[in-house]
């Protein structure tokens, strides 16, 4: 750890901003190795943060899709989010921690962490001191406790399977859920979070002469994951009983703008969250975050008003939520005017995704999880190679012809890790134990039939 006469906030809002001139005029200090310390505001806004981004799936995200589908299955869609927090909890403390962030061994070490945190173990060595996670584009984190760290992770790791039942809504059985769920955890999600997060990971250290791919929280790694996994799923799956010929209408949109506004609030915890601290560049992540969000939000409303004659609530929420995931990969790296930007361009691009592009292809993405997730990740992952500089903190200068090859690379690894072992495990189930209801089940409702209730 090297020491500067500029403070740490200081310092951190200079890189967010692009500053090396201020960095430069610093006074130089002698640089001494010291060990990491505990900073109490780091440490409690973190553990702010990592609240934050749990209220994004229970209850924001099941609100959001919970308003979203029929009268018959708002309650199995509630228990789907608050199941999969339960499941994916236990899965990252059992083994995906460990393969997502520790540093593997041999030639698996770019791919893949080791099981030296299995089951948590050795985690308390860290316990009363900060530990250190060399530098990754999330930044290095010398200031927390790794059990905030884990936590932290751990948040991101239950939405994003969470996010992937929306594009099945309505038509899956909860036990083929619970097994999807726990495989893709651990096979595809914990992996993809290593490539991109972990020091070692092949994505972060870069490749094929390119900078390490730029992914502050969670572009390639959240919504392009979910938003592939979730189109192979509504594929494999199939359509909807009655779908484009019964009213499928939403049941509740106000339950849907609740959901909306909780996932807005909390996305702050998940993208200044991810500056792994409380400096500059998590202050710059907030504003960028709040800006591309409004903008993506008008965007989608301006966009359906014109081509549909009225704007709905329905759209500018999903407008908002198109914004955040966009700016998500940038957020720590980008300005207010390119946030903007990205915003406009996730909120129109979201809108005709969900829209045209869905019904000229013409599968069943119940909740436009892929029009939303996956196009607004690769929007947004495309756009911080555009936009944003730094350097990252694992010495790649972002922006330029050289980065974006590299985000590239980042989204297409993505895509065919998560597309193929998702129709696998889906294959999989689908032998095993059936992965969809009867027509008659699907008729009458899933809060009925898997869970015996129903709203009344």
């Amino acid at each position: 750890m090297k020491t500067s006469c500029l403070p740490v906030g200081a310092r951190g809002f200079a890189l967010a901003a692009g500053a090396p001139l201020l960095l430069a005029l610093t006074p130089a200090c002698a640089q001494t190795a010291t060990a990491p310390r505990l900073d109490s505001g780091d440490t409690a806004w973190m553990l702010a943060s990592t609240a934050l981004v749990l209220m994004m799936t229970v209850p924001g995200l099941a609100l959001f899709y919970a308003g979203m589908v029929r009268k018959k299955n708002v309650l199995s869609t509630l228990m789907q989010a608050f199941a999969v927090t339960c499941l994916v909890t236990i899965a990252w403390t059992v083994i995906g921690y460990s393969l997502a962030f520790t540093g593997g061994s041999g030639a698996v070490a770019p791919f893949l962490g080791d099981t030296s945190r299995f089951m948590l173990r050795g985690l308390e060595t860290n316990f009363g001191g900060a530990f250190v996670l060399a530098p990754g584009p999330r930044g290095v984190a010398e200031s927390i406790p790794e059990s905030v760290f884990m936590m932290f992770e751990m948040t991101f790791a239950i939405i994003t399977p969470a996010l992937i039942a929306g594009a099945f809504a309505d038509r899956m059985k909860f036990s083929a859920l619970c097994l999807f769920m726990i495989g893709w955890s651990i096979i595809v999600y914990a992996p993809i979070a290593h490539w991109v997060w972990a020091p070692t990971g092949w994505l972060n250290r870069g490749v094929w002469g390119l900078p390490g791919a730029a992914d502050f929280a969670g572009g390639t790694v959240v919504h392009i994951n979910a938003g592939v996994a979730g189109l192979v799923a509504c594929l494999v799956i199939g359509k909807r009983v009655g779908y484009r010929i019964e009213n499928m209408r939403p049941f509740n949109v106000s339950l849907s703008l609740s959901g909306a506004s909780l996932l807005w609030v909390g996305w702050f915890g998940f993208n200044a969250g991810s500056a792994l601290g409380a400096g500059g560049r998590a202050g710059m992540a907030m504003a960028a975050t709040q800006i591309a969000t409004a903008a993506a939000a008008l965007a989608w409303m301006v966009a359906e008003w014109i081509v549909q004659g009225k704007p709905t609530v329905l759209g500018i929420v999903s407008g908002a939520v198109a914004g955040l995931v966009a700016i998500t990969p940038a957020s720590g790296f980008v300005l207010p005017g390119p946030a903007l930007i990205i915003g406009v361009a996730a909120g129109v691009g979201c809108f005709f995704a969900a829209t045209r592009l869905k019904r000229y292809f013409g599968y069943d993405d119940s909740l436009d999880t892929f029009g939303v997730h996956g196009i607004g990740g690769i929007i947004g992952a495309l756009l911080t190679g555009v936009f944003a500089y730094g350097p990252l903190s694992n010495g790649a200068n972002v922006g330029g012809v050289k980065q974006l090859e590299s985000q590239v690379v980042a989204i297409c690894a993505t895509v065919i890790w998560s597309g193929a072992w998702s129709f696998v495990l889906l294959k999989v189930i689908d032998l095993l134990i059936g992965i969809r209801v009867t027509e008659e089940e699907e008729r009458i409702g899933l809060d009925e039939t898997l869970h015996g209730e129903t709203l009344g």
